[in-house]
């Protein structure tokens, strides 16, 4: 187990200060780190700037430790293992945290939006159709976040195009039915909702995507 205080244990900096002592009581439980993350990626949020691993390595705690964590230090605990180096880990946490409209929570939703794995993309997907509807929960949560994060956001556009280009052209011949299309579509709305204009589409029009892979 990671020592019971662990302040300087990077980990806590993923999340708003105000959560430090929850995040120590989750790191208490995580066995220790098989590798210890390498690089990380910073996003603001609620005015907080977090840097959140690209991936966890550590071995996920037993049912019995998990189950001594508040509800609030059990869905940091899914955030955290959704950045997992197994990509059904990951999936498997995430879906613990997609009924969450914590602020927190957004982040590692929406740069799970941004990766590889299609079975995680269509997960989001089905959970976010929410966002369309101005003044839902989802709808408010991500579009400030998004408004937030604006390079991060086009960053992540980008890269959902690149994936399906590389890997999933054989399967959707054209972006336009790919589940990252229509995630994207989700993302826009509830961003374009909170800025109060439309936010910019940087997916490509039709199948031909020119400099992508």
């Amino acid at each position: 187990m990671q020592p019971l205080s662990d302040s300087s244990n990077p980990l806590i900096t993923a999340f708003p200060a105000e959560l430090a002592g929850d995040v120590e009581a989750v790191l208490a439980v995580m066995p220790e780190s098989r590798v210890q993350p390498h690089s990380s990626f910073s996003v603001t949020v609620e005015g907080q700037r977090v840097s959140i691993p690209e991936r966890l390595y550590n071995d996920e705690p037993s049912s019995g430790a998990l189950a001594s964590l508040s509800s609030r230090q059990q869905r940091l605990l899914h955030c955290l293992y959704s950045r997992h180096c197994d990509g059904v880990v990951r999936q498997r946490h995430l879906e613990k945290v997609m009924g969450s409209t914590d602020p927190w929570v957004v982040p590692f939703v929406v740069q799970l939006a941004g990766e590889y794995v299609l079975e995680i993309l269509v997960v989001i997907c089905d959970e976010l159709r929410d966002l369309t509807t101005p003044g839902t929960g989802g709808n408010l949560a991500y579009g400030q976040f998004l408004v937030d994060n604006p390079a991060f956001f086009a960053r992540t556009q980008r890269r959902v195009v690149s994936y399906w280009s590389c890997y999933y052209r054989g399967a959707y011949a054209s972006f336009q039915g790919y589940p990252g299309c229509t995630l994207l579509d989700f993302l826009r709305s509830a961003a374009s909702d909170r800025a109060g204009h439309p936010w910019p589409n940087l997916a490509p029009a039709g199948a031909r995507v020119d400099g992508y892979c």
